[in-house]
C-alpha cells in the first residue's frame, strides 16, 4: 500500500512539475487570421444578391486566394453563380475568378478582381509532426449561433479560430493530409491549419462522421500537396523551415547568454589580472636582482678606484720627497682621477626607488596580447565608421515568422546613413529607423549598433485600426534625407517615438543580424 503511494506521489511531482506545452502565440494567429476570407458562391435575384454556401479561403500573395476545390465547385457548374471573397476586416468585399482547380486534392485557386490588399500567410517548410494546431475559418454553425442573416455573411467579420492537436499524417483520397482535432465544421472548408507561429500546415478539408461518444478527427490537406499546386500556378509562397520559437523563450536565453558573458568577461579580467600580478612579480624580481647587481657592482667599482686613488696619492707623496716633479704630477693627476671615478661609480649606482620604475617600464614595453599560436590578435573591425557591409541572420537569437533574406548587402556611413537613401534617426548612442508602409499590415523596427555590427528588425503585424494610427503618426513628420546632421538625426527618433510607444509590448518577429566587412571590401 505505501508503495502504491509512493508511486502516485512521484507521478503526481513529475506531472505538476513538468513544463507545459507551448501554446499558440495569440499574436501571431491573430496576424495569421487577417490573411483570412471567406469565400462565398453568390447567387443573384434580378440586382439582389443571396449566399448560396460559403467556405474559407487565405492570402498566398498578390491577388490570389487559396481554397477547398469542393467550396468553389457549385460556381463552377452553374454559371449564374458567381464566387464573392470578404476579407476579415476592412469594408470591401469583391469578386473573384478561379484560376486553377485540383479535384484529385481538393485544391482551388482563386484570383482577386481587385487587390485587398491581404497579408499573405507563411507556409511552414518543415510542419511539425505533433502538438497544438489552430485551425481558423467560418463555420456555419457560428453564424447561424450568432443569427447572422444573409446580409451579414457579405460585411467583414473575424474568423473563428479552434485549438487541438496533430493526430498524424496519413493519406485519404488518394492525396496526403494531415489529423487533428481542431474542431472545424461547414463552413471552415479551405482555412488554414496552423502551426503556434501562424504558419500554415494544412489546408482545412473534411472531418470524420461521429457519433455518440466517438471521437471527432479532422484532416487538412497537407503542405506536401500545396506547395506544389501553388509553385505549379506560379505562385511563390513565402515560406518559412525553423523551428517556431516564442519571444520569451528567445529573451531568456539573452538574459542567459548576457550572464554568461558576464561571467566570461570576469573570469578573463581575472585570468589577466592574475596574469600580470605574475609578470609584474616575476619582472619586479628580475629587476630587483639588476639593481642589486649594478649597485654592488658600483660600490665594488667605487671602492677600486679608492685604492686605485691611494696607490695614486702613494706615487705622489713618494715623487714630492724625491722632488721629482714629473712623478710628483702623474701620480696626483692619477689620484685625482681615480678619486672622481669613485665619485661617478658611488653617484650613478642605481637607487632602489628604481625598481619601481623600471617595472612598470618592462611591463608596458612587453605587453601585448597574443592569440592563438601565439600570433598577436587584432580587434575585430567595427561599423562605426563608413564601410561595406554584409549582415548574416542569426536564427539562435531571432524568432522569425515570414521568410525574410538570411544575408543583407548594406552601405554604411558614421552619420547614421543606410544604402545612401535612409536616414536612421540617433537615440542612447543606437540607430533607430521606423517603417509604415502604405501597403503593408506591418509595422518595422529596425535597429542597428555600429560598434557592436547588430542589426535587429522588429516587425509588428497590426490589425486595419492600430495601421491607421501608426500611419497617422507617421504623417506628422517628415524623416531627414542622408547627410542630416545629428540634430537631425535626434528629431527623428523623437518623433518616432510615438509611434514605438503605441506598438505591443511585444513584436511577432524579431531578426538579428550580426554585421561585418563585405567580401572583397577594400580589394583592388
Amino acid at each position: 500500500m505505501h508503495r502504491i503511494l509512493a508511486l502516485f506521489a512521484l507521478l503526481f511531482v513529475a506531472f505538476t512539475l513538468s513544463p507545459a506545452p507551448a501554446s499558440a502565440d495569440p499574436a501571431d494567429i491573430d496576424a495569421a487570421a487577417r490573411g483570412v476570407v471567406r469565400v462565398i458562391v453568390i447567387g443573384h435575384d434580378g440586382e439582389e444578391i443571396f449566399p448560396v454556401s460559403h467556405g474559407t479561403g487565405f492570402a498566398v500573395g498578390g491577388a490570389r486566394v487559396v481554397t477547398n476545390a469542393h467550396v468553389v465547385q457549385e460556381a463552377m457548374d452553374d454559371d449564374r453563380l458567381d464566387i464573392g471573397v470578404v476579407p476579415a476586416e476592412g469594408d470591401q468585399a469583391v469578386y473573384a475568378r478561379v484560376v486553377s482547380v485540383s479535384p484529385r486534392n481538393d485544391l482551388a485557386l482563386l484570383e482577386l478582381t481587385e487587390p485587398l490588399g491581404l497579408p499573405p500567410l507563411t507556409i511552414a517548410g518543415n510542419p511539425p509532426q505533433s502538438g497544438a494546431v489552430t485551425a481558423v475559418g467560418y463555420p456555419l454553425n457560428v453564424d447561424r449561433a450568432q443569427g447572422l442573416g444573409q446580409s451579414d455573411i457579405f460585411r467583414a467579420q473575424p474568423p473563428v479560430t479552434a485549438t487541438g492537436f496533430l493526430s498524424g499524417r496519413r493519406p485519404s483520397r488518394e492525396f496526403d493530409t494531415i489529423l487533428h482535432t481542431a474542431p472545424i465544421a461547414r463552413g471552415n472548408s479551405g482555412g488554414p491549419l496552423l502551426d503556434d507561429c501562424g504558419r500554415v500546415i494544412g489546408v482545412n478539408s473534411f472531418g470524420t462522421e461521429s457519433a455518440g461518444s466517438d471521437a471527432e478527427f479532422f484532416f487538412a490537406i497537407s503542405t506536401r500537396e500545396l506547395l506544389p499546386f501553388l509553385r505549379a500556378n506560379d505562385v511563390q509562397p513565402r515560406i518559412n523551415s525553423l523551428t517556431c520559437r516564442s519571444l520569451a523563450d528567445l529573451e531568456e536565453e539573452e538574459i542567459a547568454r548576457a550572464e554568461a558573458q558576464a561571467r566570461a568577461e570576469a573570469d578573463r579580467a581575472e585570468r589577466e589580472a592574475e596574469a600580470l600580478a605574475q609578470q609584474t612579480a616575476e619582472a619586479r624580481r628580475t629587476i630587483t636582482y639588476e639593481v642589486l647587481d649594478s649597485r654592488t657592482n658600483g660600490m665594488a667599482l667605487s671602492l677600486f678606484m679608492l685604492i686605485v686613488a691611494l696607490g695614486a696619492g702613494g706615487v705622489a707623496a713618494f715623487g714630492h720627497m724625491q722632488r721629482d716633479m714629473r712623478l710628483r704630477a702623474i701620480g696626483g693627476a692619477a689620484a685625482l682621477v681615480a678619486i672622481l671615478c669613485a665619485l661617478i661609480a658611488w653617484v650613478s649606482r642605481p637607487a632602489f626607488a628604481e625598481i619601481d620604475e623600471r617595472v612598470q617600464e618592462a611591463l608596458r614595453e612587453g605587453a601585448v596580447d597574443e592569440g592563438p599560436s601565439g600570433t598577436i590578435a587584432t580587434p575585430e573591425p567595427t561599423a562605426s565608421a563608413a564601410a561595406s557591409l554584409t549582415c548574416v541572420l542569426d536564427t539562435d537569437r531571432s524568432r522569425v515568422v515570414g521568410d525574410p533574406a538570411e544575408d543583407l548587402d548594406i552601405e554604411w556611413s558614421g552619420d547614421g546613413c543606410i544604402n545612401g537613401r535612409t536616414q536612421y534617426g540617433l537615440t542612447s548612442g543606437r540607430w533607430t529607423r521606423v517603417f509604415v508602409p502604405a501597403n503593408e499590415a506591418a509595422v518595422s523596427v529596425n535597429r542597428f549598433d555600429p560598434e557592436a555590427g547588430e542589426l535587429v528588425m522588429e516587425r509588428y503585424l497590426l490589425d486595419l485600426a492600430a495601421m491607421r494610427q501608426a500611419r497617422a503618426a507617421r504623417g506628422q513628420f517628415v524623416a531627414p534625407e542622408c547627410g542630416a546632421d545629428e540634430a537631425a538625426s535626434l528629431d527623428l527618433a523623437s518623433n518616432q517615438g510615438a509611434i514605438i510607444n503605441a506598438l505591443p509590448q511585444r513584436p511577432n518577429e524579431r531578426l538579428v543580424y550580426r554585421c561585418g566587412p563585405a567580401m572583397g571590401a577594400g580589394e583592388e
